[in-house]
């Protein structure tokens, strides 16, 4: 079964981002307890630009940002989920010019912070936010959880 479909928007490709991406994601699917539900996370790697476009264009914010997800179910919906075709989870974007950037400012490895966006991606798929301070609070801890466990600290 395949969890994740990774594309590359008007960048090149890289066979080093789609072996952290599928790390990440089959460890995110294993935490969660995904593995059995025939689902899968379609990516797309891009540029500022793109990026920039589809905030606008589906959020109605004409800027820049590192991450975009758009889920395909509800939390309780995945819970009860007993579909047997593979489905797709949902959408993350990632601006991979913007993870250098932030690995930079942050001090990570660009592996860190490409891995950051993708759990942070997966568990806005999953439902999470951090809007509120108490919401913020879980899911980092998921966040934080996932990277711990694969080592991906710095």
């Amino acid at each position: 079964m395949n969890i994740a479909e990774i594309n590359f928007l008007d960048i090149n490709e890289n066979e080093e981002y789609i072996k952290i991406l599928t790390k990440i994601l089959k460890k995110c699917f294993e935490e969660e307890g995904l593995l059995d539900k025939n689902l899968y996370v379609n990516i797309v790697l891009t540029n500022p630009s793109n990026i920039k476009e589809m905030n606008k264009e589906f959020r109605n914010i004409d800027k820049e940002t590192d991450v975009l997800s758009f889920p395909m179910f509800e939390k309780d919906e995945l819970n009860n989920r007993k579909e047997t075709n593979q489905d797709v989870l949902g959408d993350i974007v990632i601006s991979i010019e913007r993870v250098k950037q932030q690995a930079v400012e942050y001090e990570h490895s660009f592996e860190r912070e490409l891995a950051y966006m993708a759990v942070h991606g997966f568990y806005h798929l999953m439902g999470y936010d951090h809007i509120k301070e108490q919401d913020k609070i879980v899911m980092r801890q998921k966040e934080e959880n996932i990277l711990q466990k694969l080592k991906i600290l710095k």
